[in-house]
Order: structure tokens, then C-alpha cells, then sequence
């Protein structure tokens, strides 16, 4: 019975630590192809064969309750504690070339997560990339924008210039 309370509480406290959850069904594969899943996703997350029952209660102690219809079979979660687009896109490139891996569904930024929407989740690109993108764009705004503001100054300096030159013809 402590053995259970003891692993309900690493679990509640993998729940409450994870930036997103994400459900499998492993049916069917080898210890040496979960072996290799976990390697593929370890860098964002840690993948672990779980009993449902004392994952459903621990994760209702974490306040998460919409993946208590999904704990069913022989199931394994990735807790996420980097980056989710990452870990969707292993999970989604593994079960590619292993059909025996099913994603059930997962749990990200307060909202439950269809087989569909970690599919959705698996095609954004990386946060490396999207703040790279963000960073080209600034910069691209920042030259955009020195550049608007020194037209105004050249032009004032040419105008005061071909003035000077008039007068100078004149006199």
C-alpha cells in the first residue's frame, strides 16, 4: 500500500511539473523499442510506463481530469519538460515507423489534447525556430524603420543644399 501512495505522489508530481502530458498506447512493442523511444524524446521529456488506475488518481489530484476516459490498456505517458512540439514530433515520427505505437491523446496549457490536435501540435515548427523567425522579423522592422528615418534627414540636407547652391549661383 506505501509502494502505491509513494508512486501516486511521483506521478501527481510529474503531472504538476510537466509544460504538457502526452498519452500512448505501447501494445505490442519490445523493451528495446521503448528503450529507444525514451532515448528519442529524453532531451524534452521522460517516458514511462504507467498503471492507469494510480495515474487517473494522480492525475485528478493534479487537477487534470480530462485524460481519465483515454487511461485504458497498456498505457505510457510523456511528461514534458521542455519543449512539447519536440516531443509530439518524436512520438509522431517513432509511431511512424512503428505503427504498434498509438498516440491516445496528451494534456497542454490547461486543455486536453485529441489524437489529432498532438498530430496538430507534432506539425508546429520548434521554439529555436519560431524565435529565430520573430528575431529576422524585428531586425527586418528595425532596418525598416532607421531607414524611414533617415529619408526625411537626407531629403532636408539635399533641399538645403541645392538652396544654398541657388543662392550662390544668384549672387
Amino acid at each position: 500500500m506505501a509502494q502505491k501512495e509513494a508512486s501516486v505522489a511521483e506521478l501527481t508530481k510529474n503531472f504538476e511539473n510537466s509544460t504538457a502530458v502526452l498519452l500512448t498506447e505501447y501494445r505490442g512493442l519490445t523493451v528495446a523499442e521503448l528503450k529507444e523511444l525514451r532515448n528519442s524524446i529524453r532531451q524534452d521529456a521522460e517516458y514511462a510506463v504507467v498503471k492507469n488506475t494510480l495515474t487517473k488518481i494522480a492525475a485528478n489530484a493534479a487537477g487534470i481530469t480530462a485524460l481519465d476516459d483515454d487511461l485504458n490498456g497498456p498505457s505510457a505517458i510523456a511528461f514534458v519538460h521542455g519543449d512539447p512540439v519536440a516531443v509530439a514530433k518524436g512520438l509522431r515520427a517513432f509511431a511512424k515507423a512503428h505503427p504498434l505505437l498509438v498516440i491516445k491523446g496528451g494534456y497542454f496549457d490547461g486543455a486536453a489534447l485529441s489524437p489529432e490536435e498532438v498530430s496538430k501540435l507534432a506539425d508546429l515548427e520548434s521554439r529555436e525556430v519560431l524565435l529565430a523567425k520573430v528575431a529576422g522579423m524585428m531586425k527586418a522592422s528595425m532596418s525598416k524603420a532607421a531607414a524611414l528615418f533617415q529619408a526625411p534627414l537626407s531629403k532636408t540636407v539635399r533641399t538645403v543644399e541645392a538652396l544654398r547652391e541657388k543662392q550662390e549661383t544668384a549672387a
